[in-house]
């Protein structure tokens, strides 16, 4: 088998210009609004606070629209992915927006490595990261690594029971079909198109990805050496997760459309370096 990450960069790099060109990432805005912040920063604010002056590393980054809003907000942003091309358009953003933001290619796993390590008064991490590494314990251990002693740990992401539903179209129900604990081996997803409003086709579509269980998450948290001070699930997520079973709201988020209280769909965890 090939390795994992080799397969999913494929797939992140020849996505990056389609993300960066659809509506749903609003680049655009960015270059006309001065005060434009991503959908996902947005939401996260009241449990956010105030940032300015704190630096700060945003793993996974993608095309850097949570990176360079973080940087809107006052925060000396660095950001961090294994795809050249997603960099390139994150780049490409931050000169637009008007930001300094740096942004460094690598593997998320050799952050610490490439990056200054005990330097960072916040890690933050976004909607979709998590599902492509293999051990989340693995994945604490480098943010507390990057952390100052008293730095903070930021996550909004999708949640496992979200990441385990099966979007039954035959009969209209929802039901867990993929694993919710971590597992050894990878869920092998072979599928074109992407989560964004685009035209274009796709030839690499195979993904790797694991699922994370919430206890395993906190867990490995609370194992790395960090006190998780807050956490918080939500039912709606930033992007249309089961097409045609959703509603956008006025703040930008989709839920259910029928009971939406019975599927928990992101959370946003917090926690501090304790050492």
């Amino acid at each position: 088998m090939l390795d994992y990450r080799t397969v999913n960069r494929a797939n992140w790099d020849e996505r990056a210009a389609a993300h960066a060109a659809s509506p749903d990432y609003a680049v655009d805005r960015f270059a006309a609004d001065p005060a434009f912040l991503s959908s996902v920063v947005r939401f996260d604010l009241p449990r956010l606070g105030d940032v300015a002056g704190l630096r700060g590393v945003h793993l996974q980054c993608h095309i850097g629209t949570d990176t360079v809003s973080l940087a809107r907000l006052g925060a000396t942003m660095t950001g961090l992915d294994f795809s050249g091309p997603a960099l390139a358009q994150a780049r490409r953003l931050a000169g637009i927006a008007g930001v300094d933001v740096d942004f460094v290619e690598a593997d998320v796993y050799d952050a610490a490595d490439v990056l200054d390590a005990g330097g960072y008064d916040l890690v933050f991490t976004g909607i979709g990261a998590l599902c492509w590494l293999p051990s989340v314990a693995r994945w604490a251990e480098v943010v507390a690594r990057l952390l100052k002693p008293g730095g903070r740990l930021f996550i909004r992401e999708g949640h496992p029971v979200l990441w385990a539903v099966d979007d039954r179209r035959t009969d209209g129900l929802l039901a867990l079909k993929y694993p919710y604990f971590e597992t050894v081996e990878p869920t092998v997803c072979d599928e074109g198109g992407t989560y964004v409003a685009t035209d274009a086709v796709f030839t690499h579509n195979v993904t790797h990805d694991w699922n994370h269980g919430m206890g395993e998450i906190i867990s490995a948290v609370l194992a790395a050496g960090m006190r998780v001070t807050s956490f918080v699930e939500h039912d709606s997520a930033p992007w249309q997760a089961l097409p045609g079973r959703m509603t956008l709201g006025d703040d930008e988020e989709w839920r259910l459309t029928e009971r939406p209280a019975r599927l928990p769909l992101t959370y946003t965890l917090q926690a501090v370096r304790t050492g």
